[in-house]
């Protein structure tokens, strides 16, 4: 295993501020409810591999100022991003995402000074350091106190790109999680490499369909749920806990090729006869949970049979609302679907088909149904602050994104990484690059309970 990272892993070459094009006019957002949840949660953080050697003359002269303009021109169509959250320090007023002309996202430009190696060594699969990725993630700069207005001025965004001279680059973003969900954001990303690739923006304005849509009167909120929030903010707060490095975890990324998942469905299938809903979702969610359980003993964790094992994913709810929501709504709009068993019944035998029964029905019953999908978002913050410090699993990232696509003119990324999920207890979710109708996972862990997740994970398919 590679060393852990340190500040001496880059060279800082150039810090800056992208702004979008002069005369973009200002824009104010309120936060919805499905906005409020995030507020204070740690920022989700992506990175994307690319093989493409280049000097760091050529990264300097050529690549960097068209990173700069086409983002520039991203921007243009995605005014959050360059903008703020204003956070009132009274409760009087609620926040609100505002841009301001001449507001800006900060831009990091960086040059690795470790080999190539260590670059194959970062976009393998095999369990790596998970603080070995930290000199690569851009930090959201700080927040300030407007002593005027009495408000929190709060980044965002922010973005990095890494040379790794004459071999590869990484690119690295950051949100605050309140100003989108995956799907806003990784919206954005495609829009920027289109017009990093094309040089323009005419793809993204040749249908409607394809810009970001903002009005936020389309999420209804007949029963005051952001008020409810705001007010219990006041109350407590769900928060996440906060990184300590060293992380004391490895990454690992497990692929689940299309027969792997229909061998799984099979096995399923012949034993829970009624199953109404089995997707490829439900059925590697449902395998990773349970892996993930029976790996605690072996990994030495004194776990009662009785205890409660959550399972909880975020699912977006734009087309299933009862007022369905445009697909290209800019924001947060997912929903919660939750389960739980208990650990000795979902670590035995029949845990694979416990699990996948349970998080059908939850799919089948609430998330799919337009009538129960909101049905007690005034307890989401509540409910979410009750799991943090227990025995939860979740899901960030869905089998619909394909990050391996995005190709800003350097090629396809050979690795995606969603580092966030080293603090939220979460697996990563998206599809394969290297297998037609597979899917690739994530995982961040404590290296005896990788080890042990990893015996489990790769017995299974091979029974």
């Amino acid at each position: 295993m590679a060393p852990m990272a340190t500040p001496e892993t880059t060279t800082i070459l150039h810090r800056c501020r992208i702004a979008p094009p002069p005369g973009t006019a200002l824009q104010s957002l309120p936060l919805t409810f499905f906005d409020m949840v995030w507020l204070h949660f740690n920022p989700i953080q992506r990175l994307l591999f690319y093989e493409y050697p280049c000097s760091t003359t050529h990264f300097l002269e050529t690549l960097i100022p068209n990173f700069k303009k086409s983002l520039s021109q991203t921007l243009k169509h995605f005014l959050p991003l360059a903008g703020n959250l204003i956070y009132p320090l009274n409760s009087g007023t609620q926040p609100q995402f505002l841009y301001l002309p001449g507001d800006s996202v900060s831009v990091t430009i960086a040059e690795s000074i470790r080999a190539s190696e260590y670059f194959n060594y970062l976009t393998g699969n095999k369990p790596r350091n998970a603080d070995d990725f930290y000199a690569f993630v851009p930090d959201l700069p700080q927040p300030k106190i407007e002593h005027k207005s009495s408000c929190k001025i709060i980044p965002v965004f922010a973005i990095q790109i890494t040379l790794f001279p004459e071999t590869d680059i990484c690119v690295g973003f950051t949100n605050h999680h309140a100003v989108g969900d995956a799907s806003s954001i990784v919206g954005f990303i495609k829009a920027w490499s289109s017009i990093a690739t094309l040089g323009k923006d005419d793809e993204l304005l040749a249908t409607e369909k394809s810009l970001p849509f903002y009005d936020r009167s389309v999420v209804k909120d007949q029963l005051g749920v952001g008020n409810t929030f705001w007010t219990q903010m006041d109350v407590f707060r769900v928060e996440s806990l906060p990184l300590k490095f060293p992380i004391n975890k490895v990454r690992s990324t497990y692929i689940l090729r299309k027969n792997d998942i229909q061998k799984l469905k099979n096995l399923i299938q012949a034993k829970k006869l009624n199953l109404t809903y089995l997707s490829s979702f439900t059925i590697t969610t449902a395998y990773i949970w349970t892996c993930l359980i029976k790996s605690a003993t072996a990994a030495g964790e004194d776990v009662n049979d009785t205890e409660p094992e959550h399972f909880v994913f975020a699912v977006d709810a734009r087309r299933r609302l009862d007022s369905p929501v445009p697909a290209t709504y800019f924001g947060n709009c997912v929903a919660f679907g939750a389960t739980k068993d208990m650990h000795g019944k979902l670590k035995g035998d029949e845990g694979l088909f416990v699990a996948a029964e349970l998080i059908g029905e939850v799919i089948v019953k609430k998330v799919n149904n337009k009538d129960e999908i909101l049905r007690d978002a005034e307890n989401w913050m509540s409910k979410l602050g009750c799991l943090i410090p227990k025995r939860c699993f979740g899901v960030a990232g869905s089998p619909r994104f394909d990050m391996y696509d995005t190709d800003f003119g350097w090629g396809k990324p050979v690795k995606y990484e969603a580092v966030s999920i080293d603090g939220a207890g979460s697996m990563s979710l998206c599809k394969s690059r290297e297998f037609e109708g597979g899917l690739e996972i994530g995982l961040s862990l404590p290296k005896k309970k990788m080890d042990a997740f990893a015996d489990i994970f790769y017995a299974g398919l091979n029974m």
